[in-house]
């Protein structure tokens, strides 16, 4: 039954009722989505050694060989997937994506992760490379800087033996399968 309100304020209980359902049972479409935006990233080189898909699965691989969690492998390998729609906020992007369905230190972790990451380059562009001290005190800077450094960073080699997306597909499916309620800050 599809909701017959045009205005939300003359809503009802049961209609959102209907909208709740509805919304859960097509839960999965987000999964696809994701998995979508993650393979165009392979359109996008910009310059580096490895298209941005490649570099995604070398970083979620580098996390996954060095024990991390789940949430955070799947956060590693979405780390960039805003870079689908735009370069300079992805990781606003990518967090925000992530949000409702991982622990806030992850998607603290991918919304700041390059602030992190200048440490390797912005002395090149005249920025300050100290950028991530002003995360000193936050709760996820060593995640943070454990992402940054070990994984992130070292994820531009056309040689490194990378695991493909289908290995990663049913974590992908399992997390974004559960979302959370998150309330706007």
């Amino acid at each position: 039954m599809a909701s017959t309100f045009t205005r939300m304020d003359e809503s009802t209980a049961e209609q959102w009722a209907v909208i709740g359902s509805e919304t859960m049972t097509h839960q999965d479409r987000v999964a696809e989505r994701v998995l979508g935006l993650l393979r165009s990233l392979e359109e996008i080189t910009d310059g580096f050694a490895v298209d941005q898909l490649t570099h995604s699965l070398q970083t979620a691989t580098r996390a996954e060989r060095a024990g991390a969690d789940d949430e955070v492998v799947v956060a590693s390998l979405c780390h960039d997937i805003g870079k689908a729609i735009s370069v300079p906020n992805h990781p606003e992007i990518a967090a925000s994506i992530l949000r409702p369905y991982v622990r806030d230190e992850v998607s603290a972790m991918i919304r700041v992760h390059q602030d992190f990451q200048g440490r390797h380059y912005y002395g090149h562009f005249g920025g300050d490379p100290d950028l991530r001290e002003q995360h000193r005190d936050e709760d996820f800077f060593a995640l943070a800087e454990q992402f940054a450094d070990d994984w992130d960073q070292t994820a531009f080699d056309p040689d490194y033996d990378t695991e493909p997306l289908a290995h990663f597909e049913p974590l992908v499916r399992e997390l974004f399968a559960k979302p959370r309620f998150v309330i706007p800050e």
